[in-house]
């Protein structure tokens, strides 16, 4: 498990949270995205590089719940869904 503060969400979900999902590569990144849309989540942010160096982009859940998603070439993602910083 990972727990990060971010000081900036970009004003979507419930104040100061948003859920996150990481994934082993650049492209699964907007694999997941449209998985999410296609299931009537909304897009809030499209796959993007990000000034970390990784891709990112978030959505919202049929529930409003605003979930990023992620890969971090920094970070390995095991066979478990488990993270090594």
């Amino acid at each position: 498990m990972v727990f990060a503060l971010w000081s900036k969400l970009g004003g979507y979900g419930a104040p100061g949270l948003e859920l996150a999902y990481n994934v082993a590569s650049e492209a699964e990144v907007q694999a997941t995205l449209d998985e999410r849309a296609r299931a009537g989540g909304t897009i809030l942010r499209q796959a993007t590089l990000a000034v970390w160096g990784g891709t990112s982009g978030a959505f919202a859940d049929v529930d409003g719940y605003v979930w990023g998603v992620a890969y971090n070439p920094g970070w390995s993602l095991l066979e478990d869904g488990s993270v090594r910083l």
